[in-house]
């Protein structure tokens, strides 16, 4: 029984890491029509009232006093924290960089895994997370232009944010479910979420193309909500350290979707990066 949660976990994890994949090649396409701290805010404020419609027709309990707490370290770390730092970070580096850093987010997931969560994986885990983080790195760096230290101390700070984010809505989904979880925090930020957006409301609609509002549609829909659902169940039941070493594929999938998507070239390397990531998930997946 015990394996057939994990493996239910690990598939839901890796569906949510391919619906989080899409994101790179969406958001490339909306920041041709619209700023990134609009798009920032405006998924969130979409998410959001999707969030509330489900939550209100399938007539869910509002969470206890104790869940508050959580849900807003949920809300400033997956829903504000990480959309916005990165967005800031980007006008500092290049996005070839930013990869470099988040291929340290399953590190990030695992460690607060162990503290908010009293998850204990073995030494060899930590090996196998380690050269994983390496890899994706390393292969960021040798495709990445020069850094900044304001781009990269934001991109550190949003890495912290997110894995906080990503561990405690894990912890949280066992006892009030997975897409409740990315429901709830989205509500907490939206009036933030929704000031922001008329902050930075396009000076013009006209000259907004399909592919940007297509893009916005996706990052909003998937990459805010769905995305979610799929991750904290995937986290959830296969374990926080475990299934968070997921998104070391991330980055690769992403780009292979730019390659298929946008005709963006896809280097042998990064095949080759993408096959010794395979087999580090695997190996903490074997020692988590």
């Amino acid at each position: 029984m015990q394996q057939e949660w994990v493996g239910r976990g690990w598939g839901s994890g890796l569906m949510g890491v391919l619906i989080f994949s899409g994101s790179l090649p969406a958001t490339r396409v909306a920041v041709a029509g619209f700023s990134p701290l609009f798009l920032t805010s405006a998924r969130a404020v979409i998410a959001a009232l999707l969030g509330a419609a489900f939550l209100v027709m399938l007539r869910q309990k509002r969470p206890g006093r104790s869940d508050l707490g959580p849900l807003a370290i949920v809300a400033i770390g997956v829903v504000l924290g990480f959309p916005l730092l990165t967005a800031l970070a980007l006008q500092h580096i290049a996005a070839a960089r930013s990869i470099v850093f988040v291929g340290l987010l399953p590190l990030a997931t695992a460690l607060f895994g162990v503290l908010r969560a009293g998850e204990r994986p073995k030494p060899a885990f930590w090996l196998f997370s380690l050269l994983g983080a390496a890899t994706v790195a390393g292969f960021a760096l040798a495709h990445s232009e020069g850094g900044s230290l304001t781009g990269d101390l934001l991109m550190i700070a949003a890495i912290l944010l997110c894995g906080l984010g990503y561990a405690e809505g894990a912890a949280l989904s066992r006892r009030l479910g997975g897409w409740q979880v990315i429901s709830w925090a989205l509500l907490l930020s939206l009036p933030a979420m929704a000031l922001l957006t008329l902050l930075f409301l396009p000076g013009s609609w006209e000259g907004i193309g399909t592919p940007a509002w297509l893009g916005l549609a996706y990052v909003s829909i998937f990459s805010m909500l769905v995305g979610f659902v799929f991750w904290y169940r995937g986290l959830a039941l296969g374990g926080i350290a475990s299934v968070g070493q997921l998104q070391l594929l991330q980055p690769f999938f992403g780009l292979m979707l730019a390659g298929l998507l946008l005709r963006e070239p896809v280097a042998w390397t990064m095949i080759a990066a993408t096959g010794v990531v395979v087999l580090c998930v695997a190996g903490a997946k074997r020692f988590a």
